[in-house]
């Protein structure tokens, strides 16, 4: 009888650890899918700054080293009508207009040709800088971009590195324009608020 209890025992000792075990782990809550943070441990208690940069960006889609190439187009695109035309660039940006000129970073996404009666683009894409005190931060623009406007304003709509957080807009200015390859220059002016 007492080798009995003693079996007994321990077998509800061990059927005890066991849902002890189970209760502790169906107490165990994961992490929410979201919370409130303070600024602070972001390190947003600094006065915000107001940036300029100038810079140039190539749209080279001819010749052998085009920086902006056709990844897509709609059964109806033509070259007199290139409305629904998707392209990926990856557009050096320098300090000059002359492509020989310091670079200071890439405008790396896509544009798409987005109106059926004008030259419109919908730009998407970052800059992505490699010089200085933003070398490996980025803007990022998300806008419309009437091509043969004298300017044309889209926004920043964030960033990462130096600019995480930040807002602003940009002004695009055509600086030269070869009709016969399409290859473009366009001056940019970046005005971009961050901490």
């Amino acid at each position: 009888m007492a080798e009995l209890l003693h079996k007994l025992s321990a077998s509800a000792a061990f059927l005890l650890t066991v849902l002890s075990l189970t209760s502790s782990f169906a107490t165990v809550e994961p992490k929410p899918f979201s919370r409130y943070i303070s600024p602070l441990s972001m390190g947003l208690n600094k006065p915000e700054k107001l940036s300029h940069l100038h810079f140039y960006f190539h749209d080279i889609v001819a010749g052998k080293n085009a920086t902006a190439v056709r990844v897509a187009k709609a059964p109806t695109t033509s070259d007199s009508s290139p409305f629904g035309a998707v392209v990926a660039i990856d557009d050096p940006l320098t300090v000059s207009p002359d492509i020989g000129s310091k670079l200071v970073g890439r405008a790396q996404g896509i544009y798409a040709l987005t109106s059926q009666t004008e030259a419109s683009l919908l730009m998407a894409y970052n800059f992505a800088f490699m010089e200085g005190k933003y070398n490996g931060s980025t803007l990022t623009v998300m806008g419309r971009n009437p091509v043969f406007s004298a300017v044309r304003e889209m926004p920043l709509v964030g960033g990462s590195g130096v600019f995480r957080f930040a807002r602003g807009y940009v002004e695009a200015r055509t600086h030269t324009f070869d009709l016969k390859t399409g290859n473009a220059v366009v001056e940019y002016n970046v005005y971009v608020l961050h901490y």
